[in-house]
């Protein structure tokens, strides 16, 4: 494994194209994880579950990095970047694959499966790219980097589940009728097997994709970074340390990404769900997921504009969080009958389309604008002068997208509990933690 970017400065040339190739994997990342939007209500259905059964979705697919996330880094260790990265997207064009006999036999377990196998693709995937945007140019840059890398997945999630709707929920309002009229649990059946198979071919089609580009990446130009010769930004304080947990920044770190990538993801995976409980059709509520992502696109362009020439990180993580918290005391408190119409245009077939949504879910929506800058801002602040120990570092944060497995079935309790509304209430705290990491948590580096 050569270092070729710790030996010599990166030409601009493979600097684009490095950031280039990076960002069609983050567009990779945002398609296939931003499915789970659509597949929590479409298998509430298919898999007949309760709101908390349902959400087990993003707990099979979110707890992947957990588990793989320290393996992970291991793999690149011996692997390089590029050939990691291969076998990430191999790994995650299987874990599609299994979604054909989860399909044929409707069993939820087996779907579970199949996400968990994605999700461990797309911990090796993101194991490599994160670290490796951070530190491809100057430090301060970072989270503006990352922003860039950001519109490319947030767009991939904005038509995702669109796109897969379009598909496997093309007719969902006749499917509902046809499921209220059915006699007996043979003609129910029949229906649900029926639905729950409309899966295979959109999943076929995304392994072919995934293994194709496996190939591709192998002959894509992109320079190693080796991480191990990275210098902390003041002097050698990692020097005299002799175990990743004597960095009290970096520890609270993971655990401040923790929260902040659970409610990222009830933001973006709740909000259709949500949009249903509150009576808004199918034919509406799949665009729901979208705002969620447009929300994040327009806070990662701020952060383009304004980082670091006019926003410090920090100041940028500051924001972020007292919006958390303001939009989520607006979910909770707004009346779920109060209405607002917006225009829209369907991603897929750019048709103009009218929205009916009640304001508590659009306040959901903006959540995505809160979430957009907390990644990019925090990844830099968490990594700040790690040296030799910034792989390990890595993988930590990656574990740390833990909390969406676990964070949207806290949700799930509380909306079985007692509603969907006020279930929103377990983002409060979560952003309250972000927002002590970001005046204090972060300073602890130097101690």
């Amino acid at each position: 494994m050569t270092h070729n970017a710790a030996a010599a400065p990166m030409s601009r040339r493979n600097y684009i194209v490095a950031l280039t190739v990076i960002a069609i994997f983050f567009f990779i990342f945002g398609f296939v994880t931003w499915l789970n939007g659509i597949l929590i209500p479409f298998l509430k259905t298919a898999c007949e579950l309760s709101d908390f059964e349902a959400y087990f979705v993003t707990t099979a697919f979110y707890i992947s990095y957990l588990v793989m996330a320290l393996p992970s880094s291991a793999v690149l260790k011996k692997t390089g970047f590029k050939s990691g990265m291969a076998i990430g997207l191999w790994v995650m064009a299987a874990g599609a694959l299994v979604f054909i006999p989860a399909a044929l036999t409707r069993s939820y377990p087996v779907f579970l499966l199949g996400l968990f196998i994605q999700g461990t693709g797309l911990a090796l995937l993101q194991t490599a790219s994160n670290p490796y945007v951070t530190i491809i140019g100057p430090r301060e840059s970072a989270a503006k980097r990352i922003s860039m890398m950001g519109i490319a997945n947030k767009f991939a999630g904005a038509i995702a589940p669109i796109l897969l709707a379009s598909h496997i929920l093309k007719d969902s309002h006749i499917l509902e009728e046809k499921l209220g009229l059915a006699a007996d649990a043979a003609a129910r059946g029949l229906l649900l097997d029926e639905l729950a198979q409309r899966v295979i071919n959109p999943y076929i089609i995304m392994a072919v994709i995934l293994v194709a580009l496996g190939f591709l990446l192998r002959y894509a130009h992109l320079p190693e970074v080796d991480t191990d010769a990275e210098e902390p930004e003041t002097g050698d304080a990692h020097v005299n340390k002799s175990s990743i947990w004597h960095f009290p920044h970096l520890i609270l770190g993971v655990m401040a990404l923790f929260f902040y990538v659970g409610v990222e993801v009830i933001a973006g995976d709740t909000i259709i769900r949500y949009g249903q409980s509150l009576g808004v059709p199918m034919e509406s509520a799949k665009y729901f997921t979208s705002l969620t992502m447009l929300g994040m696109i327009i806070g990662y362009l701020i952060g383009i504009s304004l980082i670091p020439r006019v926003l410090t990180q920090v100041n940028a993580l500051r924001i972020s969080a007292v919006l958390g918290v303001v939009f989520s005391l607006g979910a909770i408190l707004t009346p779920a009958a109060t209405q607002i119409t917006i225009p829209f245009r369907d991603l897929v077939t750019l048709q103009a389309v009218t929205l009916t949504i009640p304001i508590t879910v659009l306040y959901v929506a903006l959540l995505g604008l809160a979430n957009a800058l907390v990644w990019p801002a925090m990844w830099p602040l968490a990594l700040a002068g790690l040296g030799k120990y910034t792989k390990t570092a890595s993988a930590m944060l990656i574990m740390a997208i833990v909390g969406g497995a676990l964070l949207p079935l806290v949700y799930g309790k509380l909306a079985d509990a007692f509603s969907t509304q006020a279930a929103y209430w377990v983002c409060v705290p979560s952003y309250l933690i972000v927002l002590y990491y970001s005046l204090h948590g972060y300073r602890l580096r130097g101690r």
